[in-house]
């Protein structure tokens, strides 16, 4: 897989791997509120999904895994506020 920044946009492309986590912390630290788009990408290897649980940038597209897509998708959504 590739983490690729596009704008203000990160690209997830291809199988998210361990080693895809570090890189996609650094971007996301290094931009204000990047959005992160999963169109095409998966499965998400859990370090990677984790740095998108704990960061909750803003999401765009649908994982090609099926699973992704059902399951993991939906817990990246946006939080209600209090």
């Amino acid at each position: 897989m590739s983490v690729r920044l596009d704008g203000d946009v990160i690209r997830l492309e291809g199988p998210a791997r361990v080693e895809d986590a570090e890189p996609l912390i650094a971007l996301l630290q290094a931009g204000e509120r990047r959005a992160v788009d999963l169109d095409g990408c998966g499965p998400l290897h859990a370090a990677v999904f984790q740095v998108l649980l704990a960061l909750r940038p803003p999401i765009r597209g649908t994982p090609a895994d099926p699973f992704d897509a059902r399951w993991l998708l939906p817990l990246l959504a946006p939080q209600p506020g209090p």
